[in-house]
């Protein structure tokens, strides 16, 4: 890994949970998509971890450790048995909770016949999993979306060569909208931790007039332009676009967008990032028609923006010795994320590949 270079001339420092591969934050992770999970059980790679999810009878998804506490066979091959999970080997079955609660053959099911099991939920299209029996609290939504019904598009997940606390900091470096995109907007920035777990950014600012696609941008959306993250955990970013934003600048308000972003650490080295485009359903064939729009917009603007970012992300070796007070954001999110608990699924120094 990168941060093994250049060891001599610019030392490297770790912090105790941001671009700390040995530690897996507790925070929602996502799974799968939920139409993969039907009527038979799927393991699948989280965090390091195997994880076996199933339906019960309600339909509801449950997880657990993916190997049998008697021989370790991976549960994943097993079947559905109501609301438990069957293991193919010898048939033992389990509860969500992750108990034995059925031994066919060779009398009641031992003490240590149990295997981990974790909270799940189901947004915006996939399977999430908390690494941990009760979750903290409920999958976060975009602040504008709060107790709404949305409709949601997942864009095809995407390879980084960086932690992801890393690429999270992208969404409030107002700097590299002008080194990198072109965009000269000076912002001001709010900060307001909603919970240990949730912690929001605004940031606004006057719109350029230095280009042409500036005073363009300013002729159709007005001179503030404005947009939030909200993160949660340091697993998940919710970035709303086009707040404060109106038609012309004097006309109707035009409807934000939403773009969520979820995070998953493959091995050390490598994460994976599910983008997922997101709006509020809206009733009949006009209402329908504006939100597709809105996705669509969020989906290209998006793809002008990432394979730009790629080039930095791909190949970085992140410090924090020499920030800008202009930094703040970024510093403020790392001394955050820093508070973060770890998880049963963290590593320690010690553990072997």
């Amino acid at each position: 890994m990168r941060r093994h270079q250049n060891r001599g001339t610019q030392p490297f420092h770790q912090h105790p949970v941001f671009d700390n591969w040995q530690v897996v934050a507790e925070g929602w992770y996502v799974a799968l998509a939920s139409k993969s999970l039907r009527k038979k059980p799927v393991s699948v790679e989280l965090c390091g971890q195997r994880i076996t999810l199933w339906r019960g009878t309600d339909g509801s998804a449950h997880a657990v450790d993916a190997f049998c506490p008697h021989m370790g066979a991976d549960l994943g091959i097993g079947r559905v048995d109501g609301d438990h999970l069957r293991c193919f080997f010898h048939h033992w079955a389990f509860d969500a909770d992750g108990a034995c609660v059925d031994v066919p053959a060779g009398g009641p099911p031992p003490k240590a016949a149990c295997v981990q099991g974790y909270a799940t939920a189901e947004a915006y299209g996939f399977v999430w999993v908390w690494p941990g029996r009760e979750a903290a609290g409920p999958l976060p939504e975009f602040p504008a979306l709060e107790g709404q019904a949305t409709r949601a598009v997942a864009a095809p997940a995407y390879e980084r060569s960086c932690h992801h606390h890393v690429c999270m900091i992208n969404g409030i470096d107002p700097q590299h909208l002008q080194t990198v995109h072109g965009l000269s907007i000076e912002m001001a920035l709010d900060v307001r931790e909603r919970s240990e777990r949730v912690r929001d950014y605004g940031l606004v600012g006057e719109m350029p007039v230095r280009r042409l696609k500036e005073r363009l941008a300013r002729l159709v959306f007005g001179p503030t332009y404005g947009y939030s993250m909200r993160y949660a955990d340091g697993t998940l970013g919710l970035l709303t676009l086009m707040e404060r934003t109106r038609l012309f600048g004097i006309g109707p308000a035009l409807p934000p967008v939403h773009m969520l972003f979820a995070y998953v650490p493959l091995d050390e080295g490598r994460i994976r990032v599910q983008p997922v485009y997101v709006t509020r359903r809206r009733k009949g064939p006009l209402g329908w028609l504006l939100g597709s729009l809105l996705l669509w917009t969020m989906r290209f603007g998006f793809s002008m923006l990432r394979d730009e970012d790629g080039r930095v992300y791909e190949h970085i070796r992140f410090q924090t010795r020499a920030l800008l007070p202009m930094d703040r954001p970024i510093a403020d999110f790392v001394a955050w994320v820093n508070r973060l608990r770890p998880s049963v699924w963290s590593r320690s120094t010690t553990d072997g590949p």
